[in-house]
């Protein structure tokens, strides 16, 4: 299913040049929809468009997008993407 994403997430930022690494839309109450970006995602993208190194790439993403706060529906990451198994009455969490 198509959707356009400026109207669903209505106010919600944009990360020009950066669209590839969109993953979802979140939800926080009081807030509204936000962007969700894939923090590898974007590495990769600053590592192949913009011909940076592993650490320049890093040192970019902390300081000019993670770093970056434009309103109430900023951008938000995701770092890690875990899994959680249940084991008896007991919570794992399998890192990707």
């Amino acid at each position: 299913m198509k959707i356009d994403i400026d109207e669903y997430a209505e106010g919600a930022i944009l990360l020009d040049g950066l669209e590839d690494s969109i993953i979802g839309i979140v939800e926080e109450f009081g807030n509204g929809r936000r962007i969700l970006y894939s923090k590898s995602k974007i590495l990769s993208i600053l590592q192949i468009r913009d011909g940076m190194t592993e650490q320049e790439s890093e040192e970019f993403y902390d300081y000019n997008i993670l770093g970056l706060y434009a309103g109430k529906q900023n951008a938000v990451f995701l770092d890690l993407n875990i899994f959680p198994i249940k084991k008896d009455d007991k919570w794992d969490f399998i890192l990707e």
